[in-house]
């Protein structure tokens, strides 16, 4: 429930065992109340000492979202300026909750050390704000009350209807561009030629000793491993491994060795 406009009591009956800031005489206490931007003052206790009394009534206005009081007691001087005895800050939860608070709240000096003790005594109309509230909702379902109008506005349509659909271009005067032709299909691509195979060289002195030329790409066939390639021709044999030192004996049909 909203506390904004709702007036709070504050009673304010006077101060216990109070810090003394006089040494030679008794002290004028006196009490403010603080709420948002109001402020309000007691009367001056005269010669009230450490237990003055005031018994003073205010009315304030309450701020939605602001439940706190601030309380200041001060020692009046009338040569210099006033002597601060100490504050504390009064909650207004339980006041708003069942419409009455009647306590003792402790004071503090600003190095927060004990000042004594105000007592107050605050009322709140709860039974009024929750009147307020139910009236508030009532009104919101109440009938109006002018009388109905004659002239009766028609009854709102329904939603309007869809746009007509866009109109399509007309089609061009002009024949259109004949289709692309297909691409022609490219000939298939003939094979290279296979080169006749290579004729080997003749050899000097008799027919060759290689093996026959093999076709144009293909290798020759590869040799058992350890095995040496065919004898020679014209019957011909490979000498024989010779001893370590030992010479070949000369080549049938080769020149004989010139004299010396």
């Amino acid at each position: 429930m909203s506390i904004q406009g709702q007036l709070l009591e504050v009673r304010v009956t006077g101060c216990r065992k109070l810090r003394d800031t006089e040494f030679f005489s008794r002290q004028d206490p006196y009490v403010i109340v603080e709420y948002a931007n109001t402020k309000l003052r007691t009367r001056t206790c005269t010669d009230g000492g450490r237990n003055p009394s005031f018994d003073e009534k205010f009315h304030i206005p309450l701020i939605e979202g602001l439940r706190e009081l601030s309380i200041n007691v001060w020692n009046s001087n009338t040569i210099n300026t006033d002597d601060f005895i100490g504050s504390c800050r009064v909650p207004l939860n339980k006041v708003l909750t069942s419409g009455y608070d009647d306590s003792s709240w402790p004071l503090q000096t600003r190095h927060m050390k004990s000042a004594g003790e105000v007592k107050l005594i605050m009322h709140f109309d709860v039974s009024a704000m929750k009147n307020k509230m139910a009236g508030k909702t009532s009104g919101q379902y109440a009938p109006s009350p002018y009388g109905a109008s004659s002239a009766s506005y028609p009854a709102p349509s329904a939603y309007a209807a869809a746009p007509p659909p866009h109109q399509a271009y007309p089609a061009p005067s002009h024949a259109p561009y004949p289709a692309p032709s297909a691409y022609s299909t490219p000939p298939p691509q003939q094979p290279y030629p296979t080169p006749p195979p290579q004729q080997p060289y003749p050899q000097q002195g008799g027919p060759p000793t290689s093996h026959p030329p093999q076709p144009y790409g293909q290798p020759y066939p590869p040799q058992p491993y350890g095995q040496p390639y065919p004898p020679q021709p014209y019957g011909q044999q490979p000498y024989p491994p010779q001893p370590y030192g030992q010479p070949y004996p000369p080549y049938p049909g080769a020149y004989p060795p010139r004299p010396y």
